[in-house]
C-alpha cells in the first residue's frame, strides 16, 4: 500500500512540475496587467527550444561534456521562450493590439513551431524516427546520490531533476519579490492602475515588458522540463496535451498567489495522474477527470467573484491596454 502512494505522488509531482513553471510565469506576467493567453505556445516553443539545443549539441561532437548538455538546452529554452514573450510584449504593450487575440494567435504559433521544427529536424539530419537527446535527458534527470539510501522518501520526493527543484524555489523566490520588494510593488501597482503609477513616476511599459518576459522564460522552463524529464529527452508532436492551458487555469484557482501555485499544480497533476494510471477507467471516465480541474476553477472564480474580497481578485487593469494620452 505504500509502495502505490508513494508512487502516486511521485507520478503527480512530475505531472504537476510544468503547470508550476507555466502558471508561475503567468502570475508574473498577469501582475502586471498583461494576460498572456500565449503561454501553452511559449511552453511549446521553450520545450522544442531547447530539445533542438541539445540535438544540435549531441550530434556535434563524440565526447559531450555534461555541462554543456544542460547549459545549452537551457539557454536554447530560455532565449526561444524569450522571444515568443518579447512578441507579444512588443504587440500588446507597444503597439496595443488586443490581448486576448495576441495570445491567442501566440499560442497557434508556438504550438506551429514546435510541431515544425519537431519534423524538419530529422529531415536535416536525414534520420527517421523521432527527435531523441537521451544523454541530454540522463544530465536533465540525474538526483542526489543519497536518495537511494533514504528509503521510500528518498525515492519519492527526492529522485527527480534539478528542474522539479528549481520550479518551487522560482515560485517562493516569485512570492517574495512580488511581495515583499519594491519592484515588485511597483509592478502590482502596475496591473492594478497604470496611469497612477505612470503619475508616481513608474515606468509602465517597461514594467510590462519585463515581467512578461520573465514569465515566459519560466513558462518556458515548463517546456524544457516536459520534454527532458518527463519524456526523457523525446519530442513527439502535440505531446503536450493541454498542460498550458491548465496552467493558466491555476493562475486562477491560486488566486493569483505564486505560493498557492505550487500545491495548486500538484493538485492538478494528481488528477491528471489519476486519469492515467487509474486502472479499468472508461475513455469517458478519464475524459471527465481531465474535466474537473477546469470545474474546480470555474467554482473558484464564481465564489471569488461572489466574495469580493480585493486580495483574491484579479489586477484590476489585467487585460486592458494602458493609453497614456488618456492619463
Amino acid at each position: 500500500m505504500i509502495s502505490v502512494i508513494a508512487l502516486f505522488i511521485k507520478s503527480t509531482i512530475s505531472q504537476g512540475i510544468p503547470l508550476l513553471f507555466g502558471s508561475t510565469g503567468e502570475i508574473v506576467t498577469e501582475k502586471s496587467g498583461n494576460l498572456n493567453l500565449g503561454i501553452p505556445g511559449i511552453m511549446y516553443v521553450g520545450g522544442i527550444s531547447g530539445i533542438v539545443g541539445a540535438y544540435l549539441y549531441e550530434h556535434s561532437t563524440s565526447a559531450p561534456s555534461a555541462f554543456l548538455l544542460i547549459l545549452i538546452p537551457l539557454l536554447s529554452c530560455l532565449i526561444g521562450s524569450a522571444l515568443m514573450a518579447l512578441i507579444y510584449a512588443f504587440l500588446t504593450a507597444t503597439l496595443r493590439a488586443n490581448q486576448n487575440v495576441t495570445g491567442l494567435a501566440l499560442t497557434t504559433f508556438g504550438v506551429g513551431v514546435g510541431n515544425f521544427f519537431g519534423g524538419s529536424l530529422l529531415s536535416f539530419f536525414n534520420e527517421k524516427g523521432s527527435i531523441s537527446t537521451l544523454e541530454t535527458a540522463k544530465c536533465f534527470k540525474a538526483y542526489l546520490p543519497f536518495a537511494d539510501k533514504l528509503g521510500v522518501f528518498g525515492d519519492t520526493f527526492l529522485s527527480f531533476g534539478f528542474l522539479t527543484y528549481l520550479a518551487i524555489v522560482i515560485a517562493v523566490i516569485a512570492s517574495w519579490y512580488l511581495n515583499h520588494t519594491r519592484p515588485g510593488l511597483n509592478l502590482r501597482a502596475v496591473g492594478e492602475n497604470p496611469a497612477t503609477a505612470d503619475a508616481a513616476g513608474i515606468n509602465v511599459i517597461r514594467h510590462k515588458y519585463v515581467s512578461t518576459i520573465l514569465g515566459g522564460m519560466i513558462a518556458g522552463l515548463g517546456g524544457l522540463y516536459f520534454v527532458m524529464d518527463y519524456t526523457g529527452g523525446s519530442w513527439t508532436n502535440d505531446g503536450f496535451g493541454d498542460r498550458g492551458w491548465l496552467a493558466i487555469a491555476i493562475v486562477i484557482f491560486a488566486l493569483w498567489k505564486p505560493i498557492s501555485a505550487i500545491w495548486s499544480s500538484f493538485i492538478f497533476g494528481g488528477l491528471y495522474t489519476i486519469a492515467i494510471q487509474m486502472p479499468g477507467l472508461s475513455s469517458s471516465s478519464k475524459e471527465l477527470i481531465w474535466m474537473l480541474p477546469y470545474v474546480v476553477t470555474i467554482a473558484v472564480l464564481v465564489a471569488t467573484s461572489l466574495r469580493k474580497k480585493r486580495e483574491n481578485q484579479p489586477p484590476a487593469s489585467l487585460g486592458l491596454s494602458y493609453f497614456r494620452e488618456d492619463r
